[in-house]
């Protein structure tokens, strides 16, 4: 699956973003072009992945992007936005009025909701009234920064506005060089027993979950793991998962990389490669040489068999580069 960044320019400044260190370095004028959307769809449809997301900064900032829907579901692509719900009148009244004319199947939205204290009145409003148009068709994502965090705002949310009944969980990354709000391995076993206090509230609400990547499966005891299941839904691929595999973005300047927390580790362009696969092979190799010299983020992972059966990939891949660099700078000072 592609995710294409239409737009590095973003509505929101969120303390975790491990896009920041991407956007900061990028030009926030710039869209992806017509040419180059067609460009990566043709690629991916050479290769028969019918799925692409669209993502930013925020993606309905870019003056085509209700084009861009029609123009996926045109050429039988399913389309996932990524979004904050927070879209101009205009934007919203245009994408409500022409995403009538396309099979509701063909396109969906993740919108990744934070904590209403971190919104303005005018940011929350705004999220509201694009929850009450597209609420049907909507996950909510959840980033999780803070040891101290709450979910109930969220299913709240899935209640009112009728959404799916699923949540998307994220554990907010490092950005491998740059430091951004994230919580310590350290508090990893702290943050397993917070999250499996909220399992009562899934199955009173009927709700799913998932992972994003770069949970380790560690900081889970046993019994942990077995309450996690009772919140999955069978054969659902955004399941509870133990991953960290490349994503490919795409920029608007058509860089290509692994994925955020990576996107200043070995950026290339999409011209270099022929096919998606050469793409995935390519920063699958990378994954692998990063893993031979640190296998995970704990020293355990090292010998660990669920790592070695693929059942966890040892954390997410810049927590082990951060290592590798800081132990290179350590042997420098000693010599």
């Amino acid at each position: 699956m592609a995710n294409i960044l239409l737009t590095e320019k973003c509505v929101r400044s969120c303390p975790y973003c491990f896009a920041k260190k991407h956007m900061d370095l990028s030009d926030d004028s710039t869209f992806l072009s017509w040419e180059d959307l067609i460009y990566i769809i043709d690629l991916f449809d050479i290769q028969g992945t019918k799925h692409i997301s669209f993502l930013g900064g925020e993606p309905t900032l870019h003056p085509e992007y209700v084009d861009f829907v029609l123009y996926s579901a045109a050429r039988n692509f399913h389309s996932t936005t990524f979004t904050s719900g927070i879209m101009s009148v205009k934007k919203l009244e245009e994408a409500v009025k022409t995403f009538k004319k396309i099979p509701s199947e063909s396109f969906n939205f993740v919108c990744n909701l934070n904590h209403p204290d971190l919104s303005s009145k005018e940011e929350t409003e705004k999220i509201e009234k694009f929850l009450t148009e597209f609420g049907q068709q909507t996950t909510l994502s959840f980033n999780i920064f803070d040891i101290d965090f709450t979910m109930e705002y969220l299913f709240d949310y899935i209640e009112r506005f009728n959404l799916q009944r699923h949540i998307r969980m994220g554990l907010a990354h490092p950005i491998h060089g740059q430091k951004n709000k994230i919580i310590p391995r350290s508090e990893f076993k702290r943050l397993a027993d917070k999250l499996i206090s909220y399992v009562p509230m899934f199955i009173e609400h009927d709700v799913a979950a998932g992972f994003d990547c770069g949970f380790p499966m560690c900081i889970f005891n046993d019994e942990q793991l077995g309450k996690l299941i009772r919140i999955e839904r069978g054969g659902d691929r955004r399941a509870i998962r133990f991953v960290c595999d490349p994503a490919l973005d795409i920029g608007p300047d058509m860089k290509v990389w692994s994925c955020f927390p990576l996107s200043g580790f070995h950026k290339r362009s999409i011209y270099e490669f022929d096919s998606v696969n050469e793409i995935l092979e390519y920063y699958k190799g990378l994954h692998l040489k990063i893993r031979q010299k640190k296998a995970g983020i704990f020293d355990e992972c090292e010998f660990c068999s669920f790592r070695e059966k693929g059942q966890c990939a040892g954390g997410c891949l810049a927590h082990v580069l951060n290592d590798l660099d800081e132990a290179e700078e350590n042997q420098e000072i000693e010599t």
